[in-house]
């Protein structure tokens, strides 16, 4: 059957999908979610059927295409194609075993994420396999084999150096920005430090998010590698440099389940350190109320499943467990976040020192991890890093190679509406609830408006008198103010007694 492309102008951001009008599928016995093989010259793709109900969206004899799909073929609206019924993918079969409770094969593995990177699945059958695994659990061998499979589909960067370095927070802790400031530290010792972030999905900021207040993030490998070879270090979003991309769509799939499938966490967090050639990699994990993990028992098991992996992939793992019971730092946003490292690195007396503790911390183990300290002198050395300021010379050579956009700290920008938050009463704050901030700073516009947020002016333990400023809201309109505001009388995190 030969049809006129049309092009859908949307994308999907993964799946390759179709639209034909209902008397073409009716003629051909197609139906919603079946497979056509589509033959464009000598190129070919598979891809899931739609069907437009009218000839508005898709006359008869046409087919519509989206991004993906064009792309592949490379062909243009006006093109002609043809299509033949396809068979489901393989990977179909493994996941129904998945779902029927078995273990899966390193080769079924591959085959599924070889399938997912290629937009053969269905979002429904993408959604099948992420909650199979969420609840059936993976197996130590199925977690190495999905790691090493999602390396494998992707681009991995060339050995850059002996030692490379990375470290990765799992997450859940308003305002935990240390990979920012940990990384000029370790590069100003000599390491090789190639952080690649995603973007946040769920909370105020990323790294990625904070550094692009600062500079840009997006670079492809090429220039990424020049990068690298010119500073040794960057701080870049990993969704532009196509490193495991298997794993931004499962990530995807579960967000909106709010799910996070154990083995699939190991998985994605580690397939991106091998990508990079990690051959060091620092562990956070935060314990306390509302962050990822919320036991210390939970918390060791996750810590020896990640050193284990660690093993498998010969990357030299250390996992550290961290006080996770409210936001670390003062700023709560992109770019107050930024502006809480920026303070730190230079030594500047508004700088949070709990954040800087934690960063100097973070640095002092990796220090010692790859031998630039003697064993218990990783803190002295960081501090000594960040005390003469190296390692603030070293953040703005990062800024400026990766194409600053600020010149000087006053050029950060900051949401122009702002509220204070008083204290109703005197006393002590006894609990700031990280899910019930990350909530609200997201609903003042976090983390795409990069000024918005919240400013700490308090933590946990700290006395207050009645009228005093608890933290200051930031939004870049009016409009965010009103909606943020509303969020904070449903979700009052701070708690005063």
């Amino acid at each position: 059957m030969k049809l006129v492309v049309k092009d859908m102008d949307i994308a999907t951001g993964g799946p390759r999908i179709v639209t034909l009008n209902y008397q073409d599928a009716k003629l051909y016995d197609l139906h919603h979610h079946d497979r056509i093989l589509i033959t464009f010259g000598n190129k070919r793709t598979m891809a899931i059927v739609d069907i437009g109900e009218s000839s508005k969206a898709v006359p008869p004899g046409k087919i519509g295409m989206f991004e993906e799909v064009l792309y592949d073929l490379q062909v243009r609206g006006g093109g002609v194609v043809t299509i033949a019924l396809a068979e489901k993918p393989e990977s179909v079969r493994y996941i129904k075993q998945k779902l029927d409770g078995k273990q899966l094969t390193c080769h079924e593995i591959c085959v599924i994420v070889q399938d997912i990177i290629e937009g053969r699945l269905s979002d429904i059958e993408l959604t099948y396999y992420v909650a199979a695994n969420y609840a059936f659990g993976m197996s130590d061998k199925e977690i190495v084999a999905l790691t090493e499979a999602m390396i494998a589909t992707g681009r991995k960067l060339p050995k850059l150096a002996k030692i490379v370095v990375d470290k990765h927070c799992i997450g859940g802790v308003p305002g935990n920005r240390t990979s920012l400031g940990v990384v000029p530290i370790l590069a100003a010792a000599g390491l090789m430090v190639p952080k690649t972030s995603s973007r946040s999905i769920t909370s105020p900021a990323g790294t990625a998010d904070s550094m692009e207040v600062l500079a840009n993030v997006s670079f492809d490998r090429t220039k990424l590698l020049a990068l690298l070879k010119k500073i040794h270090a960057c701080m870049v979003w990993g969704g532009a440099v196509d490193l495991a991309p298997a794993d931004d769509t499962i990530i995807n799939v579960e967000h909106p389940l709010s799910i996070d499938a154990e083995g699939q966490l190991l998985a994605s967090i580690m397939a991106k350190k091998g990508s990079v050639g990690a051959t060091h990699v620092l562990i956070d994990i935060p314990v306390g109320p509302g962050t990822k993990v919320e036991t210390m028992e939970h918390a060791q098991h996750l810590k020896k499943k990640f050193e284990e992996l660690g093993h498998f992939l010969n990357i030299h793992v250390k996992v550290v467990v961290t006080n996770g019971r409210e936001p670390i730092g003062n700023g709560i946003g992109p770019a107050l976040e930024a502006r809480d490292v920026m303070w730190i690195l230079k030594n500047h007396p508004n700088q949070p020192l709990d954040l800087r503790r934690k960063i100097i911390q973070m640095a002092g183990i990796l220090l010692e991890m790859t031998g630039k300290a003697k064993p218990g002198h990783g803190q002295v050395v960081a501090e000594d890093l960040v005390h003469t300021g190296k390692a603030y010379e070293k953040m703005w050579e990062i800024i400026k190679a990766q194409g600053a956009k600020i010149k000087k700290l006053d050029d950060i920008h900051f949401g122009a509406c702002t509220w204070d938050y008083l204290a109703p009463k005197s006393g002590r704050v006894r609990d700031i609830q990280n899910a019930s901030v990350a909530k609200i700073a997201r609903v003042a516009g976090c983390p795409q408006d990069k000024g918005a947020g919240i400013y700490l002016y308090k933590h946990c333990g700290d006395a207050v008198q009645k009228g005093e400023k608890i933290f200051t809201l930031y939004t870049e309109n009016k409009e965010k103010m009103v909606y943020a505001k509303k969020m904070l009388e449903q979700f009052d995190g701070f708690v005063i007694r």
